[in-house]
């Protein structure tokens, strides 16, 4: 770990220590990286002897973090986002709250002395490559207290999930917690043509990590509004039950059949072209599925046919107005995510094209949007209902100069 990222977490711990109030509300992604990254500081947390509040977002959104923000007094930590939104934070933060962000997406530096943004892209690592929010959280975690080594196998699996590889191996931090937990005689790494397979060795059986992120994956983002999380988290912790296959199995029959219906739209010419982008909009179809699913579709079925090969991928979806615990709220906003197919990811990773987390935020911004987790090969904004031409637009002309 870099030496100015250890002692900003030092000086970060000490605070929690201090802290009266031995509560922690803790806001969370809900995919395998956030799931994982929730498990890991859940543990921590109650080991220390705090209660932990937490509530999953699918990203961290003005309009929650204004009510957040309302309260004064609290431990407040987000993970797996928020890093790039650190000004914001301690805007609306202004020293009411201590506050810690363990993310690994494109950071900013907080504003707010009460504002630790512990996002290791800010200390020289790249969260696309070296590092995961699971990993910061673990690494977080050693630090608090050096008996939470134990929680390595946790973020294996959400290194593993967010399928950041280098010659298909992990690669940096990612690959020291992984081979912590093969230390631990909980891991078995085997090597093959294509890089490496990293297997769990539980009670139950070996399990593959990256099937376990999968299994994480659904339940969060096709199971948000249906308990996933929790159920996620509880995998984390706990391993697999017949309770959680069960709740698997029919999040990927409903999966399943919204993603054929909207394949079959796509090869039907319900897909858009400009010179660079190729976009869809699904409207409110992939209901009672959480918007995350939108990147899922977008990553599952980027080298079908129906898709350019050639070009970013985009993808809107209707944002519903509720969040699974967190009372009513309403957004009126779309989400667009964008992937890259292999021939453009090749192109990005030498420099060839533009990565996505430098075009899509800047344009997002310029419609008033909002841009918070985004990298090279995977991105996500939001913005109003209306205004999706506009932004396809926008890129083009950014990309354009």
């Amino acid at each position: 770990m870099p030496t100015q990222l250890l002692e900003a977490m030092q000086k970060a711990i000490r605070e929690v220590n201090k802290w009266p109030e031995k509560a922690v509300q803790l806001f969370h992604h809900n995919d395998s990286d956030g799931l994982t990254s929730g498990a890991i500081l859940t543990c921590a947390f109650e080991r220390k002897g705090f209660e932990v509040r937490r509530l999953c977002l699918e990203k961290p959104y003005p309009a929650v973090l204004k009510k957040v923000f309302e309260q004064e007094g609290k431990l407040i930590v987000f993970t797996d986002f928020a890093g790039r939104i650190a000004p914001l934070i301690s805007e609306l933060n202004s020293g009411k709250n201590l506050t810690l962000i363990l993310d690994h997406h494109k950071a900013n530096p907080s504003t707010d002395p009460m504002v630790y943004n512990l996002d290791p892209e800010l200390f020289g690592l790249k969260g696309d490559l070296d590092i995961t929010a699971s990993t910061t959280c673990y690494l977080f975690a050693k630090t608090m207290d050096p008996a939470n080594r134990d929680l390595a196998y946790i973020a294996t699996i959400g290194a593993v999930g967010d399928q950041f590889f280098l010659d298909g191996r992990l690669a940096t931090q990612n690959r020291e917690v992984a081979l912590e937990t093969q230390r631990q005689g909980l891991l078995e790494i085997k090597e093959h043509d294509r890089g490496e397979d990293y297997i769990l060795l539980t009670p139950k059986g070996p399990m593959p990590c990256d099937e376990l992120g999968f299994y994480l994956d659904t339940l969060g983002a096709a199971g948000y509004y249906q308990n996933g999380p929790d159920m996620g988290i509880k995998v984390c912790l706990e391993g697999r039950t017949p309770e959680s296959d069960q709740m698997l199995e029919k999040l990927r029959d409903i999966q399943t059949g919204i993603f054929e219906d909207q394949i079959k739209r796509i090869r039907q010419g319900e897909i858009k072209h400009t010179e660079h982008l190729q976009w869809f909009h699904v409207q409110e179809r992939f209901d009672p599925m959480g918007v995350k699913m939108i990147g899922a579709f977008c990553d599952m079925y980027k080298e079908t046919e129906g898709f350019d090969s050639h070009k970013y991928i985009a993808g809107f979806q209707v944002i519903p107005n509720k969040i699974p615990g967190f009372g009513p709220i309403t957004f009126d906003e779309v989400k667009i995510s964008m992937r890259a197919p292999v021939f453009v990811e090749e192109e990005i990773r030498v420099g060839r094209m533009p990565g996505l987390d430098t075009f899509l935020p800047e344009a997002t911004g310029n419609l008033g949007g909002f841009s918070d987790a985004c990298h090279s090969l995977t991105a996500a904004t939001t913005l109003a209902i209306g205004k999706e031409e506009a932004l396809i637009a926008e890129m083009e002309k950014i990309l354009g100069r």
